[in-house]
């Protein structure tokens, strides 16, 4: 096929030998199959930022640290090479989360590096050798939903404990290869200790799987995994051998200080917003 304009300094720098195909398009990525050192893998390409549809990145963004003060104030400013540095962090976050992922043993695609946006990792195959359908794309049994959901709910769990949370978890972000699911997309990954939003996109996350794997398997709908597991990480007490329930019994002050907090999450959340398109206004003005 002919290289797309983003590849092609990849392949004039020996990075990539071939594009085979498109994968995907989506609505911060196009992906393609390509063969790099004689291997085949995919090559994930970062959409510009006025091209991406994913709204209320700056929600996701909260909490990230950035160790160059210069960087940081640049990015805080919102100037032109602010937002090019909050672009390449945007998407080193991805290969920095796959990283994590892989050391407490989570599945997901092996990153081989990110280079002027374009983020080269493992293509997982199915069992014949082709490209791994998306959870939405196949029909389960009621056992491997079971299975499945169990298997979600470890991964989930291994990745709090290790402070991250997914922040976008549903069937179109996880593939299904022959050794069960495997979690992709995750460059708005979101720090469990320093987002505001963690608890409710956690949640959320946990929720979103239980309510697909529950269309196979509808006792799974009554689970509680994520408050069951958010109060145990809270307390210090979750770790990756911790043996859940999927049972949760919410006391009327825990419901007032949720409440409490999620307004006021919802609150920090629309005022950071305004924020990001009044800057946004300026910065189009300066432009002008």
């Amino acid at each position: 096929m002919k290289i797309p304009p983003r590849l092609q300094p990849l392949v004039e720098d020996g990075l990539v030998d071939d594009v085979l195909s498109q994968l995907m398009s989506g609505k911060e990525a196009s992906v393609y199959v390509v063969r790099s050192g004689g291997k085949i893998c995919c090559a994930k390409v970062y959409k510009e930022i006025d091209q991406r549809s994913f709204k209320k990145a700056v929600t996701y963004r909260e909490g990230r640290k950035v160790r160059n003060s210069r960087r940081a104030r640049a990015m805080e400013k919102g100037s032109k090479f602010g937002r090019d540095e909050q672009e390449k962090v945007w998407q080193q976050a991805e290969v920095d989360a796959l990283s994590l992922l892989l050391k407490a043993d989570v599945r997901a695609p092996i990153p081989y590096g990110c280079f002027d946006g374009v983020l080269l990792m493992e293509l997982i195959t199915d069992a014949d050798g082709a490209v791994a359908p998306r959870l939405n794309d196949i029909t389960l049994t009621k056992e491997q939903a079971l299975r499945d959901h169990a298997l979600m709910i470890k991964y989930i769990k291994r990745m709090l404990c290790i402070g991250l949370i997914h922040g976008d978890l549903s069937e179109f972000n996880v593939l299904v290869d022959g050794q069960g699911p495997v979690i992709i997309d995750l460059p708005q990954a979101v720090d469990a200790s320093a987002n505001n939003n963690a608890k409710w996109m956690f949640e959320r996350d946990v929720n979103n799987m239980a309510n697909y794997y529950g269309r196979y398997a509808p006792e799974l709908l009554e689970t509680q995994y994520g408050k069951e597991m958010w109060a145990l990480f809270q307390a210090g007490t979750l770790i990756p051998e911790t043996e859940l329930t999927g049972v949760y019994i919410e006391s009327e002050i825990d419901a007032d200080i949720d409440g409490l907090m999620a307004e006021i999450n919802a609150v920090m959340a629309e005022a950071e917003l305004r924020r990001a398109r009044f800057m946004d206004e300026i910065n189009e003005d300066e432009g002008e």
